[in-house]
């Protein structure tokens, strides 16, 4: 293993929740404002996921005063305080920039996943 394997590999954060494009998350970043530091949550839909190791990012989308806004995230930055799930997406691509196009609650909306136990029970 090289030196750089092994310093990418320190970096890697190991408790990232699994998610994928499609899905609901919210997103806690730490912003330092000075001395202060303090957490801000950006809300969305991850619409796209690239890289690999240590230069994964996802981006998120949602829609502000009528206005799309994106933001693209490094997975593993520091930056990211942590990651929550609010729902699960279901698409059938694997980069959603087709919601750019549209307007109101259907850009921010996607078919939702069954959950696989309530499938399981059936």
């Amino acid at each position: 293993m090289s030196i750089i394997a092994k310093i990418e590999q320190e970096q890697l954060k190991s408790t990232l929740p699994a998610f994928n494009v499609g899905d609901s998350v919210k997103v806690h970043t730490r912003v330092i404002e000075g001395e202060k530091e303090r957490i801000q949550i950006f809300a969305g839909i991850v619409i796209a996921r690239k890289g690999r190791g240590l230069n994964k990012a996802f981006t998120v989308r949602k829609i502000s005063n009528g206005e799309g806004v994106e933001r693209v995230f490094p997975l593993h930055t520091p930056k990211i305080a942590k990651i929550e799930i609010v729902r699960q997406g279901k698409v059938r691509r694997a980069r959603l920039h087709y919601l750019r196009g549209r307007l109101g609650k259907e850009a921010v909306t996607v078919k939702e996943r069954a959950n696989e136990r309530a499938s399981a029970d059936s």
